[in-house]
């Protein structure tokens, strides 16, 4: 079997598992989420609201996150395959270290999370693009980092939409109005709130007395090992999708 095909049966596999219905702890948290929102204050709400508009903005600007290397081509997908699990494995580290300093601050330093952890984040995802071969100067590849991002942490509804649209994406980069005219397409407010649903239950815990450092550290952990299995399958789907046409990175 070559590395291609395994990749593809892992594909398949990934695919049926976001398709499983909400497991029980997802609708715990989906619960405790919708609780937690009706007693933050609105002040709260409006502040990481704004925060994932300003990540949004930057993403669709792409000079701040924008990788300083050369795009990666010539590699073989499992050479890629290699290169993703290590820059993963970096930027795990750097986003439990950043988890650890602010989950001992309390609610406070909680709020300075929010937005370094979205900043985070969206450097990995820029830099995983020009591993696997794809350039972020094109603003149609910085969207397809916006599709990845909601792709990892929306609900089970918002994330099947999204994954038939990267499933499609060639075809649907076509139906898009440039990069100003799709900023008042986003519902800000919707996006914010399915990654906020995704995440709450674990943030919440991080800001227990005593247990914020190490609680923040392990979700800080866990989001991108989240963020890195996503984006690299759907990379892997792309280059696999595109090879039989002559356009993959690959060659």
């Amino acid at each position: 079997m070559t590395y291609e095909k395994k990749v593809a049966l892992e594909l398949q596999s990934w695919e049926a598992s976001l398709h499983k219905p909400p497991g029980m702890l997802e609708k715990t948290s989906k619960t405790i989420s919708g609780r937690i929102n009706r007693i933050v204050p609105v002040k709260v709400h409006q502040a990481l609201t704004a925060a994932v508009q300003g990540i949004v903005r930057t993403v669709l600007a792409g000079a701040q996150l924008t990788p300083k290397g050369k795009v990666l081509v010539g590699l073989s997908l499992e050479e890629r395959d290699r290169r993703a699990g290590k820059l993963i494995s970096d930027f795990q580290k750097i986003a439990a270290a950043e988890g650890a300093g602010t989950g001992a601050g309390g609610w406070v330093l909680g709020l300075v999370d929010f937005p370094a952890l979205l900043a985070i984040k969206m450097k990995f995802l820029f830099e995983l693009a020009h591993l696997y071969g794809y350039d972020t100067s094109d603003v149609r590849e910085r969207l397809f980092l916006l599709h990845v991002f909601q792709l990892a942490f929306s609900g089970q509804n918002h994330r099947i939409r999204v994954y038939r649209t990267i499933k499609e994406w060639d075809a649907y980069v076509k139906t898009l109005p440039p990069g100003d005219r799709y900023l008042q397409t986003i519902d800000w407010t919707a996006l914010q709130q399915e990654y906020r649903d995704s995440i709450d239950l674990r943030k919440l815990l991080q800001l227990v007395p005593g247990l914020g450092a190490i609680v923040g550290a392990w979700a800080n952990f866990s989001f991108l090992d989240e963020l890195g299995e996503t984006g690299r399958n759907a990379f892997r789907m792309r280059i696999l999708t595109q090879d039989s046409t002559g356009l993959s990175p690959i060659e």
